[in-house]
């Protein structure tokens, strides 16, 4: 006789497993994978699923459309721990999925978390995709051109899933508490501010906002059978005050905007509130990060060529540690731009550049900087009258390499500030070179 265990209650598991998508019509979110007519729903609902990484921000759906699969397939479905197994087992389940392709069974093997495998790991599934013993669908956090062996990547179609909108995560939320696998059965009051409090909140990850609306259902006051949750109660669950924003709608853009001027404005204290107002709102770390790393070049440029370095530096320690460490992080990245020369050239020289792409589209390479590899190529002049830079004495030479259309245009033009002057110094000098050469030839 089979013991009971209470742990295998269903009321007993957190509100994320147990309101877990069983189909593509509970699933939110990631419409442009998902939605009718798109690749992964056709691919799901004619049951056709070939070797896939799912890549994305934890709590966006990677194991979820993994279990849709395991309900939709005639496949025989082993979900596999990168964190708990090792080659033996990995051998063990493989040799089981050949048995079965044997038996004309095919066999879907899902790893989580496939990142956390070593190369040889990686290695002992790749004969077995090869030969369709097994079609294999991993999920990772990483990005998969970095952590999964190139050889098994390119035998999987990747799909990249998205962070969650506060839009889905608020739809998320209201089911939760209709749904009987959730607060269906009780009499929850709570407004739509509130939710959407939940959801800025949760940052994109949908097991984020559920166990949260969990702990705030749980510590809100009970009167009568009535769960009224107010706002005071979610700020003492979260520990967030009025600082929460919706990080798709306005003020998200005003905080950024706010962030930019003031570094661009050259005032540290303006710029490490609005810093600390991102942060302390749930803000991604990473997208402020990316955004000082845009600045470094679009308002700083060559006038300081460190801050480049030090924003790309910052980038990499917040997504190595993440929040609350990486605040530090950002915070010396946005004090050095802050303080660092300004310089709006390089945005200057490229949006000019642009102009002229776009215009003159059409415009062929000069063929004296075509790249002739072939017999043909260079009978057709490819490459004629090239000159190596490196034969010269001035290592420069008249070469010219922009269309004729074009030429004398000029896009770069430094300014007198930080480091820039340098640059400018140097660029005079080797057009000055130039037109005395051009001089020296019409004589």
């Amino acid at each position: 006789m089979e013991q009971i265990n209470i742990f295998d209650n269903p009321n007993n598991q957190p509100l994320a497993s147990r309101l877990r998508p069983e189909t593509l019509d509970e699933f939110v979110g990631q419409e442009h994978l998902v939605a009718p007519g798109k690749i992964l729903h056709r691919l799901i609902e004619s049951d056709t699923i070939t070797s896939m990484i799912f890549w994305g921000p934890p709590g966006v759906g990677k194991t979820t459309l993994a279990r849709i699969i395991a309900g939709h397939t005639r496949s025989a479905f082993i979900d596999f721990s990168a964190v708990t197994s090792g080659i033996k087992e990995i051998r063990a389940v493989m040799k089981n999925a050949e048995e079965n392709r044997r038996f004309g069974e095919r066999t879907i093997v899902f790893v989580d978390e496939i990142h956390r495998f070593n190369k040889a790991q990686q290695d002992a599934f790749l004969p077995f995709v090869e030969k369709g013993s097994i079609i294999l669908i991993g999920a990772t956090t990483e990005n998969p051109s970095f952590e999964v062996n190139g050889a098994l990547l390119s035998r999987c179609k990747v799909f990249v899933l998205h962070e969650l909108s506060t839009d889905d995560l608020a739809k998320l939320i209201e089911r939760a508490l209709t749904d009987p696998r959730g607060f269906g059965g009780q009499d929850i009051r709570i407004g739509s501010d509130e939710i959407r409090m939940i959801a800025a909140f949760a940052n994109g990850d949908a097991r984020t906002a559920l166990s949260t609306l969990e702990m705030i259902v749980l510590n809100s006051d009970e009167q009568d059978g009535i769960v009224t949750v107010t706002k005071d109660t979610i700020e003492q669950c979260i520990s967030k005050k009025s600082l929460l924003y919706d990080k798709s709608g306005e003020e998200h853009y005003n905080l950024i905007s706010a962030l930019h001027k003031s570094m661009r404005n050259s005032d540290p204290d303006a710029a490490v509130y609005w810093l600390a107002r991102m942060l302390e709102a749930g803000e991604d770390p990473i997208y402020i990060a990316r955004r000082v790393t845009r600045f470094a070049s679009e308002d700083v440029g060559l006038a300081d060529p460190r801050a480049l370095e030090i924003s790309v530096a910052a980038y990499q320690a917040c997504h190595f540690i993440g929040m609350p460490e990486c605040s530090v992080h950002l915070t010396e990245a946005v004090i050095y731009l802050s303080l660092a020369p300004k310089s709006n050239a390089m945005e200057a020289a490229y949006l000019a550049a642009k102009q002229d792409a776009i215009t003159q589209l059409a415009e062929p390479v000069p063929l004296q900087i075509r790249n002739g590899v072939t017999r043909l190529m260079k009978e057709t002049g490819y490459g004629k009258g090239y000159k190596y830079a490196h034969d010269f004495e001035e290592k420069i030479t008249d070469l010219k390499c922009l269309p004729d259309s074009l030429e004398g245009r000029e896009y770069y033009k430094p300014t007198d500030q930080g480091l820039e002057p340098r640059f400018k110094e140097r660029l005079d000098k080797i057009k000055e070179w130039k037109k005395g050469f051009a001089q020296n030839d019409k004589d």
